[in-house]
This record gives C-alpha cells, structure tokens and sequence, in this order.
C-alpha cells in the first residue's frame, strides 16, 4: 500500500479536472468558485467559531495554548452507498468491541480458547482486574464509540484505531455542519444532505436508556475536569444541546454507593454520569489518591449496580493499539464472520519476527505507542529525520512491547483551501456510534480531520491538523436506527 499515489476522493485517481462522476457538480464547484470567495467564507467559519470559544487546548508547551482548530470549507461528501457500506462494518465492530469487553471482564473464553495471548489483556495497564465480575447496568460497556478511518481507494477503507475511552470531537461535527449551512447554503441545494443535528438527542436517548433504575425521567449528567481540559468546549457544548447538567467532582457525592448531585434546591440523585474523566482520576479511593478530578465513592457506586458510567470503567483496554491488531479476530469469534472493515497490516513489536522486520524498515514505516493518542510518541518514517528514527530505535530495543508498526498509507485526499489555492490533502474520518439499551445508533456523518501541512499523514489537531464537513448523501440506505 506504501508508495502509490494517493486517490483523490474528488478528482479520482487519475486527477481528471472533471471529477469522479458523483462528485461533478462539487467539482463544478470549487472549479467556478472565485479563490476570494472560498477564503472569505473559511475566514467568517473561523470568526464565528472564535465568537463562540469553540477551542482547544494544546500539551507539552511552557504553557497550553488555546486554538480554535483550522476549517476547511471545501467539504467531502460520502455516497449513500458507501456510508451503507461503513454503518455495516461499523455496527458488526462495535457490536464485538462490547462483547469482547463483557468477555474479558466475564468468562474469558476468548482467552481461554488462545484467541489472543492473556497476558496481553491481564497485564495491560488499561486492564481493570478490580472490576472483573462486575457487569454494567443493561451489559453495555463501550456506549460512545469513534472508529477512526482511513481510505486509499474507491472501496477501499481502513479501521485505523478504535476509540473506547472518551472519544472526543463530535462537537465539530455538528459545529461544523451550522457553519456550512450558514455560508455554503448552495451546497445542500446541489446535494440531498442527510442532517446531522440529532446526533444530540440520539445521544440523550442512548444515556436515558442504560440507566441501572426503573425510572421515567433518569437523570443524567456529564462530568468534566474542567475548564482546563483540552475538550472542555465540547463537554459545555453537548450538556447544553442535550439540556442536561454540566458537573465537575465538587458538584457530586455518594452516599451509601448511591450517586447524589449538589443543588441549590437539595441533593438530586444521578442515574448516568457520560463522564469524560480517564479512569486513572475517576475515583481517588480506587486510582490515583491524589486526584482532584474524581468523585470519592463513584467505583463503589457504579460496582453496587446504582449509577451507570458511559464509557463504564476498563474500556481503554479496546483502546490498546496491540489488542487492536487481533481485532480481525476478534469480530469474528464473536460476530463468526470476517470483519467488514478490514484493519490496517500490523506489526506487534512485542515478537520477535515483527520486532525485527520493523527495526530494518523504520524508514518505510508509522511506529505507535500502543497507549498513545493525538498524534503524540509516533514516528512517520518516510518524513522522519535521521535522529528520530535512531532515537525509536534505541526506544523499540527497551521496550519493544509498547510499540506497534503500520505501513505507510497512500491516504486518500481531499481538495483543501490552501494559501496557495485548492490542493489536496490527506484526511481521516471519526463516526461516532451510540450503544445503548435499544440497540446501536450511527448519526449519518463524522468528523474529517484534515493534514494542513502538505504531504503530511498526521491529521491531529494537536499537531497542526485541521476539520472539514463530511456529507452524506441521501442517495442510498444506511445510518439512522440499525
């Protein structure tokens, strides 16, 4: 897959002016719209989008700065065939990523029938023993899902990494989409654009429905670090759209493992927490004892079976870069047929075929720690400098359990607003998928991240990566209620 030219998801393989056939009259569009004009409605995005504080914090400087993530205002757009395609493969993932975590913190039988080797899931940091035997409200423990894709052909996508913690970005989505509307309007005249704004009251039915109480009227909240936090916009954004309490430790407390809320009328008991808190700083009397994040009592609660936490505790195993490539294997032990959507080639550099392979072609490949998020600890071989690429070598020779290797994609690209004019630039895609006790839910859209940089794979914000609309068109069935 290394070395091919990049398919343009417009323009096609060949890079025909007309565009692929689909896709002509957006073609048509950014072809006949003066450069002026695109910038200045990319300009006006990115006015309103500073107006409205929609930010994001960036780590690992003398001091987080606060950004607004770039816009891109050339959209890309799926077809209805290919988004049923995806909802497929995503729904069959999904599906397994739960009953491989209601497996492993049950039975086991797919460690004891040597599916994948124990010790990687018992002695994985993100393995929560404590809580083995303990089953959620309703047995649903991934609720919010982002599987991140990639493309390199026309039919051709890739699962790329699997989101299971606190995946993070749907506010971009659905910001995003009202920028578009806005400036764009011309745009969902040319196309059946299918909506993506109920994406926030599919999100507060899936919470109302795990709720662990027979109640008309649970109460749900999320809990949040703070405005400190890198996603802190979004926390706020999706509380308010869902008309539900934005809370932080201080504002809860338990009382004989039941869940109480702080109001100014008296305590209100709490149902279902969506809280965006990593499990490390949850609970000071389970994790971490010195977090100030985290709610004294809330694992006792949750274990007592008398509040629901969306993601439950212990799902980051799902999230491990190495359970990732036995993921194959694990939809179909639970799903029996192959996945839908295939992986990305991968290479365990815990063994020592692999790790071997990977130290003689660091320069041809993308090394991950198998922990790793936003872009940070990886290398890109092919743009990697000499330094670098010893430096991961010598990191590999240490510990070569904590990394896995991917070859280099030819990603596809999409025509992006540049300071030079429209030029291609590789992208990604995270759809969000909603598990909860009345089935699975895939609002038709997602978030497109976007490689600013030219000839750049790493789509990241937090390292200089930008986000574009993604419309999917209604020519075709998919999405919606599955």
């Amino acid at each position: 897959m290394a070395g091919r030219r990049a398919f343009d998801e417009v323009w096609g393989s060949d890079n025909d002016r007309a565009g692929r056939p689909e896709f002509a009259e957006l073609a048509q569009w950014i072809t006949e719209t003066p450069a002026t004009e695109l910038d200045r409605r990319q300009k006006a995005a990115e006015a309103a989008f500073r107006q409205l504080g929609i930010t994001f914090a960036v780590y690992g400087e003398e001091e987080a700065a606060e950004r607004i993530i770039p816009f891109d205002i050339v959209p890309r757009i799926f077809t209805g065939r290919e988004w049923a395609k995806l909802s497929e493969g995503l729904v069959q993932r999904v599906e397994a990523i739960n009953a491989f975590l209601a497996d492993v913190y049950g039975e086991r039988r797919i460690l004891a029938d040597g599916v994948l080797p124990a010790e990687l899931i018992l002695g994985n940091p993100q393995f929560r023993a404590m809580l083995s035997g303990t089953r959620p409200p309703h047995g649903i423990y991934a609720h919010i899902c982002g599987i991140d894709l990639v493309r390199t052909g026309p039919d051709e996508f890739w699962v790329l990494e699997d989101n299971a913690r606190t995946p993070s970005g749907v506010s971009y989505m659905l910001e995003n989409r009202e920028a578009m509307l806005r400036l764009c309007p011309e745009l969902f005249e040319k196309f059946p654009v299918r909506p993506v704004d109920g994406y926030p009251d599919a999100l507060h039915e899936t919470l109302r429905s795990v709720t662990p109480r027979t109640s008309s009227d649970p109460v749900c909240v999320i809990l949040t670090p703070g405005h400190y936090n890198s996603a802190f916009y979004e926390h706020s954004f999706l509380a308010d759209q869902i008309g539900i309490e934005l809370v932080e430790a201080a504002d809860l407390e338990v009382d004989d493992d039941i869940v109480w809320m702080k109001t100014i009328d008296g305590r209100v008991r709490v149902d279902v927490i969506y809280r965006r808190i990593d499990d490390d700083y949850i609970d000071p009397l389970v994790f971490k004892p010195d977090s100030l994040l985290g709610v004294p009592g809330l694992i006792a609660a949750y274990m007592a079976g008398n509040v629901t936490l969306v993601n439950a505790p212990g799902t980051g195993i799902a999230d491990d870069k190495a359970i990732y490539s036995y993921m194959p294997e694990i939809v179909k032990y639970y799903s029996g047929g192959e996945a839908k959507l295939p992986n990305v080639e991968t290479y365990r550099c815990r063994e020592p075929q692999a790790l071997k392979y990977v130290l003689d072609n660091l320069e041809q490949l993308v090394v991950k720690l198998v922990d790793g998020s936003g872009g940070y600890g990886m290398l890109v071989g092919p743009t990697a400098t000499k330094q670098q690429i010893e430096d991961f070598r010598a990191a590999l020779i240490a510990e070569p359990y904590r990394y896995i290797a991917q070859p280099t994609l030819a990603l596809s690209t999409v025509p992006t607003l540049t300071e030079a004019g429209v030029a291609p630039r590789h992208v990604d895609f995270r759809p969000f998928v909603l598990s909860g006790a009345n089935g699975v839910t895939i609002i038709p859209g997602g978030l497109t991240r976007v490689a600013l940089k030219e000839g750049s794979l790493v789509v990241n914000s937090s390292q200089g990566g930008g986000t574009k609309d993604s419309l999917i068109l209604a020519d075709g069935p998919g999405g919606g209620r599955l």
